[in-house]
């Protein structure tokens, strides 16, 4: 039994003079699963999302999404799923009450369901107040969340979420999260795509890392990171006596990093699980530490490893 969302295989897009939005990807999204594609602008993130959306029809290659071809049957895929895009058209005269009833219709569900999904729908994103307010007075946070509702109409089995966060203030930004994390613990399945390191880590079970239009790296999170390096503990000391003492204590939970003659750095192949041992072994040799910091790899060290620069460095406007 094929239990996959989405599937693509050797996706491409192609626009005038060569450019390769999209190269050729292979990727596959379990039913439930939250995805996230991290990437810097200039990727290709949206541009695969248009293409699995059935927006922009593919130059090569193939994708399905809930079971159904993106080109052959993307009428089926348009009513299996729901789409938040960063540059969404929305009438800023209409309200949000408004907009989402005119969804409802246009997904052909009855009026009076309309108009209780309406309801529900602006509750649970915190838009009640300003339900009958006009969009084109609300903050950038707020019309994204409306842009989230709109998604959920009809209960979409798939959510597409296209770097739903950008510009959003931290509150805004938590909001979101707990809804997309909500949305998912009901069953759906989420495709995010996103430039924020900690947005990435925070939702999604998987990451496919983009950069000029290839996947460069894919899998779990804490398995990413794991593949560029072990977490490293520094203890500061006070003085070069303790920092030679410390040195002996720690020489044998993993291999020293250069640091300053008043500190100690040794890769911990344990991580946090290993820090008891450590301070034990350290107490016991009688060495009293300043301070301790246990640094993880992150995914920009990921992103680092496999393309050569930062992520969040890396600014290039999207073809």
């Amino acid at each position: 039994m094929n239990d996959a969302a989405i599937e693509a295989t050797g996706l491409a897009r192609e626009f005038k003079g060569g450019i390769h939005a999209v190269d050729g990807i292979d990727l596959r999204v379990s039913s439930g699963e939250v995805y996230g594609f991290l990437g810097p602008n200039g990727a290709g993130k949206s541009t695969a999302v248009r293409m699995l959306t059935t927006l922009l029809a593919p130059t090569s290659g193939s994708a399905s999404v809930a079971g159904h071809d993106i080109v052959g049957d993307a009428d089926a895929v348009r009513r299996n799923i729901g789409v938040a895009l960063q540059d969404a058209a929305i009438d800023p005269f209409m309200t949000g009450r408004e907009l989402l009833k005119l969804q409802g219709v246009m997904h052909g569900i009855p009026r009076s369901d309309g108009g209780r999904r309406a309801e529900e729908l602006l509750r649970r994103v915190d838009l009640m107040d300003a339900g009958d307010r006009r969009v084109g007075t609300y903050s950038g946070g707020m019309r994204r969340r409306l842009d989230l509702a709109l998604a959920l109409v009809h209960e979409p089995n798939v959510l597409f979420l296209d770097e739903p966060t950008t510009g959003l203030d931290p509150i805004s930004r938590q909001t979101l999260w707990t809804e997309v994390r909500r949305l998912n613990a009901a069953g759906t399945t989420v495709f995010l795509t996103t430039q924020y390191l900690e947005e990435a880590n925070e939702l999604a079970d998987r990451v496919g890392i983009i950069d000029g239009g290839k996947i460069v790296a894919e899998g779990t999170p804490a398995a990413l990171r794991a593949e560029v390096g072990e977490p490293t503990l520094s203890v500061a000391l006070e003085d070069s006596v303790q920092a030679g003492l410390a040195r002996e204590a720690m020489a044998r939970f993993g291999a020293f990093v250069d640091t300053d003659e008043q500190s100690v750095a040794v890769r911990l192949p344990g991580g946090s699980s290993a820090l008891t041992e450590v301070v034990r072994a350290l107490d016991q040799c009688g060495v009293v530490p300043r301070g301790l910091d246990l640094s993880e790899p992150t995914l920009d060290d990921v992103f680092m490893a496999k393309t050569g620069r930062r992520l969040e460095a890396d600014e290039a406007p999207e073809s």
